[in-house]
Order: C-alpha cells, then sequence, then structure tokens
C-alpha cells in the first residue's frame, strides 16, 4: 500500500514541471503585452528548461502516463506556439498589419499541426527515434526568441528587418511540418553516462553561454535549425550522385 502510494504521489514532479513550463508561457504573453520583449523571450526560455526536464524526470522515475504526454503538448502549445508567435507580431510585424498577424497565426497553427503529428507518430511507435521529422516546436519557437535577444544585445531597431523576421517565422513555420529530420538528441541523456570529450564540449558550451548568452544562443539555434535542411541536401545530393555511379 505504501509503495503504491508513492507511484502515485511521484507522478506529481513532472507535471509539477508541465506546470512550470506553462506558467513561463502566460507569462511571457503577458510580458509582450506589456511590451518586456526581452523578458518574454527568457521566459519563453525558461519554458523550454522546464519542458525538457519534465520528460526526462518521467522516464527516469518511471511515471510515465498519457495524461502527462497530453499536458506537456498542450503546455508546449501555449508556451513554444502561442507566446512566441505573439512576441514576435507586437515586437516586430505589427506595423505590417494583416501580413503580420496571418504570419504569427501560421506560426502557431504550424505549431498546433506539429504536435498532433509528433504525438500520433509517438502513439504508434515502439521505441524512441534518433531523428525528428520536421523542426521541434521548442526549436522553432527558440530561434524566434533568440532573434529578439540578439537584437537586444546589440541595441538594434527590428524596423528595418521586419520583412527578414517575417521570412524567418515563415520559414520556421514550414520546417515544423516538413518531413526534414533532425537530431533527438534523445540518446544524450542527463542521467547516463558520458564519454570525456562529451562532458568537456558541454562544459565548453556552457561557458560560452555565460560569457555571451544571447549572442551564443542565437548561434546555436541557428546552427541546429539549419542542420536539418542542410542533411536533407546532402542526403539528397549523395543520393544522386549513387544513382549516377548506378547508371555509369
Amino acid at each position: 500500500m505504501q509503495k503504491e502510494s508513492f507511484r502515485k504521489g511521484i507522478y506529481v514532479l513532472p507535471n509539477l514541471f508541465t506546470s512550470m513550463n506553462i506558467f513561463c508561457g502566460f507569462y511571457a504573453i503577458v510580458s509582450a503585452v506589456d511590451a518586456r520583449f526581452v523578458d518574454a523571450s527568457v521566459a519563453i526560455l525558461i519554458a523550454g528548461v522546464f519542458d525538457l526536464l519534465d520528460g526526462k524526470i518521467a522516464r527516469a522515475t518511471k511515471t510515465t502516463s498519457q495524461f502527462g504526454v497530453e499536458y506537456d503538448s498542450l503546455s508546449d502549445l501555449v508556451s513554444f506556439g502561442l507566446a512566441p508567435a505573439l512576441l514576435m507580431y507586437l515586437w516586430a510585424l505589427k506595423p505590417l498589419g494583416r501580413l503580420g498577424w496571418l504570419a504569427a497565426f501560421l506560426f502557431m497553427i504550424c505549431g498546433a499541426l506539429r504536435l498532433a503529428r509528433f504525438n500520433t507518430a509517438a502513439a504508434g511507435s515502439t521505441g524512441a527515434s534518433s531523428h525528428f521529422q520536421g523542426l521541434p516546436i521548442p526549436a522553432a519557437a527558440g530561434m524566434n526568441v533568440s532573434a529578439v535577444l540578439f537584437f537586444s544585445r546589440f541595441g538594434v531597431d527590428p524596423d528595418p528587418y521586419r520583412f527578414v523576421l517575417l521570412v524567418m517565422l515563415y520559414l520556421t513555420s514550414f520546417l515544423m511540418v516538413s518531413s526534414v529530420k533532425y537530431n533527438s538528441f534523445k540518446n544524450a541523456g542527463l542521467f547516463k553516462s558520458m564519454k570525456f570529450n562529451r562532458l568537456v564540449a558541454l562544459v565548453l558550451i556552457l561557458v560560452a553561454l555565460a560569457y555571451e548568452p544571447y549572442i551564443s544562443l542565437f548561434a546555436g539555434i541557428l546552427i541546429y535549425v539549419v542542420s536539418g535542411p542542410a542533411l536533407f541536401l546532402f542526403c539528397m545530393s549523395h543520393h544522386r550522385e549513387g544513382e549516377e555511379t548506378e547508371i555509369g
């Protein structure tokens, strides 16, 4: 009886982290409405940390549940769909009128479709995949909010670059619902042992983030976002070369 009560009680832990995720998303929305765009961006990034930890904790403590999966998806839609879409619209795209808010809506709806597709695929899967199909919604949100922080770091006005930011929002929206594969880093568990060189690389990344957090974050997420299309083009090129060799 005591063991069963303990198992029921520990389910609170991952769901508590998910609740903190959605809290940060809601706080980001409030901050964006109040024109505190840097605070909103940081809140979305913190939501990403909670989103990472809730799944890791649930798997490490063997407290995964269907309720937790659904709750996590709803939280992700608020924190990484609605919040960054509203942030980008109020920060840079509002002067574009209908074109601006439609781009923000497209980002949110593509995020919802991405989550629905992921949940459907996960329900029929027998194991964890090493790749995601399409850009994960936290990474898409991170690309947009890191742009806000990058501009803030150098005191750059986003108005002259609003069309560039508009294109970035459209591209991240498209990548979320695309078939482009992205590394899931499922093998890089927080509670597993790792090789020494990987630990050193992780420490160097943390040092870079501590020294120039906004620049390092923008560069890191940009590399990840570009890695999917780059790998796709490389595989396509390699496949064509193989076909030409066979024909020759």
